[in-house]
C-alpha cells in the first residue's frame, strides 16, 4: 500500500496527478442513492476525486473514457466457499472479475482443512497478485461438522488469537448454530477473541426461527445468509440482522426470498445484500455472478439502485468493509465498473484497485498462478481401498435387511430425508438395489489419521451402473464415492489416491472422466472455460450411468455437511443432523428409529 501522505498530497491536486481518470460516465451514488454525471481520479489504488476532476489531470494521466455509460461499484460476494468452485484463486478471478465482481468475502474453510493457517496464507498471498480482492472471515472452528468428523486441520481459538491481527481478517466465518446452541467450547472461545479483536460474528442458521433465533442471537450474530422461505429471512431482519439472500449454482432462493420486499412490503432494503456461496465455472460462464443476481432482483420489479445496493454498499456496511469497498467515493479502493444500462447491467469494463482489469468479458491483464507448495500438492495421505472394504456387514437372520437410506430430491439439494428401505444381503453383507433406486455410498478418510471409511445406503441418484467420486467435498474434504458397485467404486476411489485428488466417473472398472484437482485434492489452476467443459462432461459421465439429478456432483459433495437437516454421512459414519448423533444405517425393524452408534 502506497503511503498514506501520497493519498492526502494527490487529493489536494497540487503535487501528484490522477494515474488514471474515468470521463464523461454517469456516477451511480449508492449512499445518497442518485445518479448523476462524475468524472472519477485515481491515484494508485485510490479514489482521490469525484466530480470536477480537471486539477488532477496530468501528462501521464490514462484515460478512460465512459461517455454515455454508468458508472457503478464494483461488487461484493458477501459469503463464498471460492473453493468450491474447484477453482484456484487466480483462476476464479478469471471467471469473475470480468463479470464485476471486484471483492468476495470467504473463510477459505475448505483449504483450512486440508493444510490449516498456512495454506489459508497461501491463498490470500495469491489473492493480491489478481485484481480479486480476498476479505477473509476466520472460521468459527472446523470443520463444521458434528459430531467432528476427521479433517488435516482443526482450527480453534489459538489459530484465532494467531490470525485476528491478519490485514484480511473480516470477522467469524460461518458460525454454525449447533454450535451455539450446544455451547461448543471452542466457538465460543472464538467468540471471545473477537470481542477482543473488535470483529463481527457472521452467521449459518438455516431454518431457524422463534426461541431458536432467540438464543442464537446472544452470540451477536450480526449476518446471515441461509434463510429457506422469505418469512424466515423477515424474522431474521425483525431480529436485528443484515439478511444475505443467496443463488448459488445449486440452491436458488433470490426469487423467493426477495417477496419480502416484492411481496410482504419490507422497507430495509438496505439491510438485504447478496451473495453466491458456492459457484461452479459453467454456471458462472452460463448465467453470470453477481451481475445476474442484479439482473434477477430488478427482473422482480426492484428498483436497479435498490438492486445495486445489494450487490455492492449493502454488504460492505454488514462486513464493516465500507470504508474500503462498496462506494464510488474518495478515498476507497477504486473499483468501478462500466456498465451498458441499468437494467440489464451489462459489465462493459471493470477497474479493479486502480486499473483497468477487463474489458467486454474478458481479463484485460495476464493472471499467473504461483508456484504451490509440497503440502497442498501431497495432501492426500492414504492407502488404496479394496472391493471388499467397501460393504455395510449385518449379523442378523435372514435374506434382507431394514437400512435406513439416505434419500436426495432434484427439488432440494440440501436437504436430505430418510428413505426405509428393505435390502437384500448376501454372505453377511448388505447389499444395494438398484432397483429401488439405492446406491452405496462411502466416505474415505483421506488424511492417514484413521482407518475410517464407512459404508451405508443412498437413494435418489439412480446410478444403474459404475461410481462416482469426489476428494472435494465440504466441510472435510475426504473422499465421498457413490457407486452401483464396490469394484467400480474401489477404482474410483483409489484414482483418486493415486492422483492426489479430483473428481472421476468410473465404469466396468475403468476411468470414463477425471478432473485432476492437484492443490489440496480441491482446486486447480485450469482456465474457467476448461474448468466447465470438465464439468459437463464429468456430470455427462454420471447421467450415462442412469445419475438424472441436475448437477450429479454438486448432489453428492454436500452429503457430508451436517448443519443441515435430516441426515448426512461422514468418515464417521451416518450422521443424524436433528440429534446431532451417529447412527447405523441398519434398523432394528421396520419403521423404528435408526440406532446411535453408542447404543450398539
Amino acid at each position: 500500500m502506497t503511503d498514506i501522505r501520497e493519498f492526502i498530497r494527490a487529493a489536494s491536486g497540487k503535487e501528484a496527478k490522477a494515474t488514471l481518470a474515468v470521463r464523461g460516465g454517469r456516477l451511480v451514488n449508492v449512499v445518497s442513492e442518485e445518479i448523476y454525471q462524475a468524472d472519477i481520479a485515481i491515484y494508485g489504488e485510490r479514489i482521490i476525486a469525484v466530480g470536477d476532476i480537471s486539477d488532477h489531470i496530468g501528462p501521464d494521466t490514462k484515460i478512460v473514457d465512459a461517455t454515455g455509460k454508468y458508472l457503478a461499484p464494483g461488487m461484493i460476494d458477501g459469503h463464498l466457499h471460492v473453493e468450491c468452485s474447484k477453482l484456484s484463486l487466480t483462476s476464479f478471478a478469471k471467471a469473475v472479475v470480468p463479470l464485476g465482481t471486484t471483492s468476495i468475502v470467504s473463510g477459505l474453510d475448505q483449504i483450512i482443512v486440508v493444510g490449516g493457517p498456512d495454506a489459508a496464507r497461501e491463498f490470500l498471498d495469491e489473492a493480491k497478485q489478481t485484481p480479486l480482492k480476498v476479505f477473509w472471515g476466520a472460521p468459527c472452528k472446523t470443520p463444521y461438522t458434528m459430531p467432528r468428523s476427521t479433517v488435516g486441520h482443526y482450527f480453534g481459538p489459538e489459530d484465532h488469537l494467531a490470525t485476528h491481527h491478519w490485514p484480511e481478517c473480516v470477522g467469524i466465518w460461518e458460525t454454525v448454530r449447533e454450535f451455539i446452541q450446544e455451547e461448543d467450547a471452542d466457538v465460543l472461545k472464538a467468540l471471545e477473541i473477537a470481542e477482543t479483536s473488535r470483529l463481527p460474528v457472521l452467521g449459518c442458521c438455516p431454518m431457524t426461527r422463534g426461541a431458536r433465533l432467540n438464543g442464537y442471537m446472544q452470540s451477536g450474530v450480526r449476518a446471515d445468509h441461509e434463510s429457506y422461505t422469505p418469512e424466515e429471512m423477515l424474522e431474521k431482519l425483525r431480529a436485528g440482522m443484515h439478511v444475505v439472500v443467496r443463488e448459488s449454482s445449486i440452491s436458488h432462493f433470490l426469487n423467493d426470498n426477495l417477496r419480502i420486499v416484492t411481496e410482504m412490503g419490507v422497507k430495509a432494503l438496505r439491510r438485504i445484500s447478496f451473495c453466491t456461496d458456492d459457484v461452479v465455472a459453467s454456471d458462472i460462464l452460463s448465467r453470470g455472478h453477481l451481475d445476474n443476481m442484479v439482473r434477477m432482483a430488478i427482473a422482480m420489479g426492484i428498483s436497479p439502485m435498490a438492486a445495486i445496493q445489494m450487490a455492492t454498499i449493502n454488504g460492505a456496511e454488514a462486513l464493516r468493509i465500507d470504508h474500503k469497498v462498496g462506494s464510488i467515493s474518495p478515498g476507497r479502493i477504486a473499483d468501478i465498473l462500466i456498465v451498458d444500462d441499468l437494467r440489464n447491467f451489462g459489465v462493459e469494463a471493470v477497474i479493479a484497485n486502480g486499473a483497468v482489469a477487463a474489458r467486454n468479458g474478458r481479463m484485460a491483464v495476464e493472471l499467473t498462478p504461483p508456484v504451490r507448495s509440497e503440502a497442498l500438492l501431497k495432501s492426500v495421505k492414504v492407502k488404496p481401498v479394496t472391493a471388499d472394504e467397501i460393504a455395510l456387514p449385518y449379523a442378523g437372520s435372514g435374506d434382507a435387511a431394514d437400512v435406513l437410506a439416505i434419500a436426495v430430491t432434484p427439488e432440494k439439494i440440501f436437504v436430505r430425508t430418510r428413505r426405509d428401505v428393505k435390502l437384500p444381503v448376501r454372505d453377511g453383507k448388505v447389499l444395494a438395489d438398484l432397483d429401488q433406486n439405492v446406491q452405496y455410498v462411502t466416505v474415505v478418510e483421506r488424511y492417514g489419521k484413521t482407518q475410517n471409511r464407512p459404508v451405508a445406503f443412498t437413494s435418489g441418484f439412480n446410478l444403474k451402473t459404475g461410481a462416482i467420486a469426489s476428494s472435494t467435498a465440504p466441510d472435510d474434504n475426504n473422499i465421498i464415492c457413490i457407486g452401483a458397485n464396490p469394484e467400480d467404486m474401489a477404482v474410483a476411489i483409489n484414482h483418486l489416491i493415486a492422483n492426489n485428488g479430483g473428481q472421476v466417473v468410473v465404469k466396468d472398472g475403468k476411468v470414463i472422466e477425471f478432473l485432476h484437482l492437484p492443490i489440496g485434492g480441491i482446486v486447480s489452476d485450469i482456465d474457467p472455460q476448461e474448468m466447465a467443459a470438465l464439468e459437463t462432461r464429468l456430470d455427462d459421465a454420471a447421467r450415462a450411468l442412469g445419475c438424472d439429478l441436475p448437477w450429479p456432483f454438486m448432489y453428492m459433495f454436500v452429503l457430508q455437511i451436517t448443519a443441515i437437516p435430516d441426515y448426512a454421512i461422514t468418515d464417521l459414519g451416518v450422521v443424524d443432523c436433528v440429534n446431532l448423533e451417529v447412527i447405523s444405517p441398519l434398523l432394528p425393524e421396520a419403521g423404528a428409529s435408526a440406532r446411535p452408534i453408542a447404543a450398539e
